[in-house]
């Protein structure tokens, strides 16, 4: 959270558009909405790049995935076709929404299982939405316990862990050649992460047919080789796509599709522990449109606008990435009418653009009711972007959306969760590490009626 702080008292001092000198690397940053829709929307393409790093070459093979690599045509073709593999878990299908209320389950009678006792929420929700991305991506459900399941959390965890302190050789890249205790345990992280892996893409790659993709792994491979439901839609191999690209791509959906997801719920629901009277409304509205006969689908999303309304207010207030992944220039440009040489680096302030206090009312406030309009409408202001925009906005947006509901919708449906007796309620700084992290909090939980054992 300092670094949140300093960046944006730096906003108070020059304005929302200032450049600094990173070590060598001349950085323009960028802290009110209507620059940032410049960058990221306007002139997308001219700020599609990405600055060549130490930390994310060995994370992702030297740019075989698609948040940390360069902009390029393929580049392109590859997001394309993640994009497409990810439709077949989209909002168009059940197949998402069976795999996560699956794993709503476990979470529901594991957080009920300790009855009046206090806990923390973190390893319960984090075990949860590895299990969906597990699921997801190569089609395995794990018990609590497993094994697999333990080593898939802790190479995750260990590699979130050494990024979030690599950032001087990411500036200073010659850093490398000395001793780097951060750095010997992120190639150890990922060691682990890419055995794991690849042995699941040669299992994949046995087992693979024509038919409907079972998971993201197999969508990935009939794209690759023009098989299947992606051979009208995509070239293939001339195109590039090698087995790199499909296990990187398999590897960040962990790095993205965990963290920010489980980090998110825990800052709403430590959000809800501070405002009891948020986490009332919501259960109303969740007791008028859905009840307590039936678990929630997504197609009850539309008759609970509240409770989308404190997903967005979770992201604004406690946005996971406070500044976004860097940005480089592709060509020279400008931001705000100011010029901006190729190869300049580009940080959009997300914190600054989301407590900004010329378009939100009390920023520091969580207060849901932002995001509706006069007529109790759901309605998104233009200055939010939890998920960035243009050519590099997040392509599992639509899939984490449907996490968070069905996640927050499930849990606020069967229990309650309130401060234990005595504590004080949650820290709201936070730790600023790869995302911007709760600090460990306590809660219990109570049965809501009808929903004793956690599920129907």
């Amino acid at each position: 959270m300092r670094s949140c702080a300093w960046k944006y008292g730096l906003v108070f001092r020059y304005g929302p558009l200032f450049a600094l000198y990173l070590g060598p690397h001349y950085t323009v940053v960028v802290n009110n909405h209507r620059h940032a829709r410049e960058v990221l929307l306007q002139r997308g393409k001219d700020f599609a790049g990405r600055p060549d790093m130490v930390t994310t070459n060995l994370l992702t093979r030297g740019g075989k995935d698609i948040a940390f690599s360069d902009y390029s045509p393929l580049w392109r073709f590859h997001r394309r076709l993640v994009h497409n593999s990810f439709t077949l878990f989209g909002e168009g299908t059940s197949r998402l929404q069976d795999i996560v209320l699956s794993a709503v389950d476990s979470l529901c009678v594991e957080l009920l299982s300790y009855g009046t006792q206090t806990f923390d929420p973190s390893p319960a929700m984090t075990r949860a939405v590895t299990n969906v991305v597990c699921t997801l991506v190569f089609s395995s459900t794990y018990s609590h316990g497993d094994s697999e399941l333990q080593e898939v959390i802790q190479y995750n965890n260990g590699i979130v862990d050494t990024i979030a302190r690599g950032g001087l050789v990411d500036i200073y890249p010659w850093m490398k050649l000395f001793p780097n205790r951060s750095l010997s345990k992120l190639k150890a992280c990922i060691t682990v992460r890419d055995r794991l892996l690849s042995r699941k893409l040669e299992e994949h790659k046995a087992s693979l047919s024509d038919g409907d993709p079972r998971d993201l792994l197999e969508a990935l491979l009939q794209g690759q080789t023009g098989s299947g439901w992606g051979q009208k839609s995509y070239g293939s191999k001339e195109e590039g796509i090698t087995d790199d690209h499909v296990l990187m791509t398999a590897a960040e959906a962990f790095g993205a599709g965990v963290e920010t997801t489980s980090t998110t719920l825990l800052w709403i629901l430590a959000y809800l522990l501070h405002h009891p009277e948020v986490q009332e409304r919501v259960q109303r509205e969740l007791d008028e449109n859905v009840g307590c006969e039936r678990a929630v689908s997504v197609s009850d999303r539309g008759r609970l606008p509240y409770l989308d309304c404190v997903i967005n207010e979770g992201m604004r207030i406690r946005p996971v990435s406070p500044v976004l992944i860097p940005h480089t220039a592709m060509t020279d440009s400008s931001i705000g009418g100011h010029a901006v040489c190729q190869g300049t680096r580009v940080l959009v302030n997300m914190w600054s653009i989301h407590h900004d206090p010329q378009h939100w009312d009390k920023p520091d406030l969580f207060n849901p009711d932002r995001f509706l309009d006069d007529q109790g409408q759901r309605a998104t202001p233009s200055c939010f972007l939890p998920f960035g925009a243009g050519p590099r906005v997040c392509v599992g947006e639509s899939l984490a959306r449907l996490e968070l509901f069905l996640f927050l919708s499930s849990l606020l449906q069967r229990m309650s969760f309130r401060l234990p007796d005595g504590d004080s309620p949650p820290n709201l700084q936070g730790r600023l590490g790869v995302v911007l992290q709760p600090l460990p909090y306590k809660a219990r939980v109570f049965p809501r009626p009808g929903w004793e054992g956690g599920v129907k």
